[in-house]
């Protein structure tokens, strides 16, 4: 499903919403601890899990970007810069596992924005796929066919 994407004054919020199968804790862990933050976002690392902690994003060419943690509160919200941008994981416990909840605060559509929300996408059915203890072969392949339909509903939000 993809993300519901709204314009507000601020710019735009772009929303994802999966229910997973597994209790927060555990997708928390899969967010937060980098030995399986690796295994689905291999660029990130948390330098520090508080708030005004660093995460970092290795570029692979040797530089790297430090993110901040604007917000975290444990088994429930982490809050970190994106660029311009902001990354937000909100989790909700549920009967049969929890709510992940991701949330993009998005300043201005560029060109990277579908690639980024297709990056994201692809992320989530990674983190299921990882705890439900399977592989995920596919992630280039898949990203393809989301950033091409991120393109086409970011290029209709940002014409209105």
């Amino acid at each position: 499903m993809l993300a519901v994407i709204e314009k507000n004054q601020e710019g735009y919020v772009a929303r994802f919403e999966r229910h997973l199968k597994f209790p927060v804790e555990q997708v928390w862990s899969a967010l937060t601890e980098n030995d399986k933050l690796s295994k689905w976002f291999s660029e990130l690392s948390i330098e520090d899990l508080k708030e005004g902690g660093k995460i970092k994003f290795d570029f692979g060419d040797g530089t790297f970007e430090e993110l901040e943690i604007i917000e975290v509160k444990k088994y429930s919200v982490l809050e970190y810069t994106w660029g311009e941008d902001r990354v937000r994981f909100e989790l909700f416990h549920e009967p049969e596992g929890c709510r992940l909840v991701l949330i993009e605060k998005i300043k201005n559509i560029t060109d990277q924005t579908s690639k980024d929300l297709a990056g994201w996408h692809v992320c989530l059915s990674v983190i299921n796929a990882l705890l439900s203890g399977n592989t995920y072969d596919q992630r280039e392949d898949e990203w393809k066919v989301w950033a091409e339909k991120y393109e086409q509903l970011t290029q209709g939000i940002s014409e209105k």
